[in-house]
Parts: structure tokens; sequence; C-alpha cells
């Protein structure tokens, strides 16, 4: 009989993809820090960026080191923050955020992601009107008419601009100046977000043909996997078993 993958090899795939998610998580406290001041207390971006990493078990040594680089000390003066544009399978919209100290590479790596899983990369502005910028808080309620209340409540209370209710979430919209201020007002609140940030939200969302969701897919993956690439936003309605 076969035998699955060992003790050692499961903690070392762990590691790497931890190793990868802190690079991220760096690069954007670099940039946050970069964009503004060094004191969080001060730069909103940063303090939602170190938040994150806390969130990530990042040690403060780790985070600090981040953000003297972000100030420009130890190399961290030339990271650049870029966004580029493209479709996917099926035309499927893309905005790819990134975090790069190398444009040149940067670009080539995502131009040979997109062009190997049937997408190309447009110009600035070719998808950008189909997303909004916003702040978004998702709540897992279930279908529960009590938790969504809840959350509506507490939503408008903290001056949200609208709730949506779907495949079992509920999902608070803002702007992004107020998004800290409704963050706070809803863990005040006694509600825990499975994912909250600002971020680009599609104004509406297209299936994807059967025969193109397994590439869109691999292509999501192979983006994210992408040192460079901070995150990915899309208009696609992908299947409940494999939305995020």
């Amino acid at each position: 009989m076969g035998r699955g993958p060992s003790i050692e090899g499961r903690k070392n795939a762990e590691d790497a993809k931890r190793a990868k998610v802190f690079t991220k998580l760096i690069r954007e406290i670099t940039v946050a820090t970069r964009a503004g001041v060094a004191d969080p207390a001060s730069n909103s971006r940063l303090r939602a960026a170190i938040d994150k990493a806390l969130s990530a078990n990042m040690t403060r040594d780790t985070i600090d080191r981040a953000v003297k680089r972000g100030s420009g000390a130890d190399g961290g003066a030339d990271m650049q923050e870029l966004r580029y544009e493209g479709y996917g399978p099926a035309g499927i919209a893309l905005i790819i955020e990134t975090f790069t100290d190398n444009p040149v590479r940067t670009v080539a790596e995502v131009r040979h992601a997109l062009s190997k899983h049937g997408g190309n990369l447009g110009t600035s502005g070719s998808v950008a009107f189909q997303f909004n910028r916003c702040g978004e808080l998702v709540f897992a309620t279930a279908g529960d008419a009590a938790a969504e209340e809840k959350v509506l409540e507490a939503a408008l209370e903290a001056g949200a601009d609208d709730v949506v209710n779907e495949h079992g979430e509920s999902t608070v919209l803002c702007t992004p100046e107020n998004f800290e201020a409704v963050q706070q007002a809803l863990i005040d609140a006694g509600l825990s977000a499975v994912h909250a940030g600002v971020v680009m939200r599609p104004n509406n969302r297209v299936e994807v043909p059967e025969d193109a969701l397994e590439a869109l897919l691999d292509l999501l993956e192979k983006l994210d996997a992408l040192d460079d690439v901070s995150e990915v936003s899309h208009n696609a309605l992908l299947p409940a078993e494999v939305a995020e």
C-alpha cells in the first residue's frame, strides 16, 4: 500500500506556504509605510497591514523590520505598488495588485500566467470600470434570519452603505474612508468577520462556462502564488464549493 506524505513533508509544505504569506505581508507593510508615515497611529493603511500580519502570527521584530524598510532603510525605498488589468478564460475581468522592486520581472510573470491560461494583459483602465473600490466585511450567517438582522442593525448603526445577504453570508459594504470606523463598530457589537478589507468589488458577476472553470481556477491559484502579487480581484461567479 502507498503511504501519504510524511509528517516532515507536510510540515515543509506548510512552512513554505507560511513563508509565501509572510513575503506578501512584509511587502504590504513596506509599501504602506512608504506611502504614508512609519507611525501606524497616523497611517491607517499601515495599521491595517500590521493587524493583518499579527493575525497571521508574524512576530513584532519582523513587522518592525518591514516598517524600517518602508521608511527608506534596508533597500525598501525602491518598492512600488503597481496594478495590472486583464482578462482570464471566458473573458473574466481581472485586476491584479502587486508590490514589487522589479516591475519588469513582475509584468513578465503576470503576462506569462495569463497567456498560459487563455487570458491576456490589458491596458490601464480596460477593466477597472467594471469594479468599485469599497470597504467589505463578510460575516458567516448561514441563512440565519436572526444573525442576518444583527449584522444589518449593527452595520446601519455604524454608517455602512449596504448589506448583501447571499450564499450564507452577510456582506457589509461601506466607503473606503469609513471602513475602519465601520469595522470597529461591528467588532464592538460582538461580530467577527471571516474577511474584511478595502477591495475592488465587481459591479456584476458573470457565470463561468463549465469548460473554462478549471483553467480560471488554476490561473487564480498561479497568480496568487506569485510573490509580487498581493491581491487578485475578478468578476467571476464561482460555484459555492470553490468560492473563497
